[in-house]
Parts: C-alpha cells; sequence; structure tokens
C-alpha cells in the first residue's frame, strides 16, 4: 500500500516518499510533509543551484547553503531562481 502524505509544496494528498530523504530532524520533516512529486521538483531545483554556482558537494559550505535553501523550498517562502540568472531566449 503506497503511503500519503498532504503534500506542503502542492497543497494536496500525494505519495509520499519512501523513506527519508535527508538525514535528522530535517529529513524526518521533508518524509512527513513532502510527496515524491514535491521531492523531485526539488531535485530539479537543486540541480539548477549546483550547475550555476559550479557547487563542489564535497565542500561543507555548498552542502549547507543546499540544506538551508532545501528548507526554504519546503518550510519556507520557497528557493527561487539564483538572482543573476538569465533564462535562455
Amino acid at each position: 500500500m503506497t503511503r500519503t502524505v498532504h503534500c506542503i509544496k502542492l497543497g494536496k494528498e500525494l505519495p509520499g516518499l519512501k523513506s527519508r530523504p535527508y538525514p535528522g530532524e530535517l529529513g524526518q520533516r521533508i518524509y512527513d510533509n513532502v510527496s515524491q512529486e514535491g521531492w523531485n521538483l526539488w531535485l530539479q531545483q537543486m540541480t539548477l543551484l549546483v550547475n550555476h554556482y559550479g557547487l563542489n558537494l564535497a565542500d561543507p559550505r555548498a552542502t549547507q547553503l543546499l540544506r538551508e535553501e532545501m528548507e526554504e523550498f519546503f518550510f519556507g517562502e520557497g528557493s527561487g531562481l539564483p538572482e543573476d540568472l538569465t533564462p535562455p531566449e
């Protein structure tokens, strides 16, 4: 049976994640409140941020930045596009 959650990102009942996607309390909050579809949106946002800023995921500052952006994406105002990003024409 598929576990459902009321997705905080998409505002509706959807299939939940199969396991915590991130360690600790933040990972548990995401598991309890974010759907698989909502998590997939974060993965797209994270990829954009990593590529745009050229983040090295072995650098603790980069992982801290992504953690903060992830928390903002799900539980804050929402993580937007980088201010200096110029979308393709």
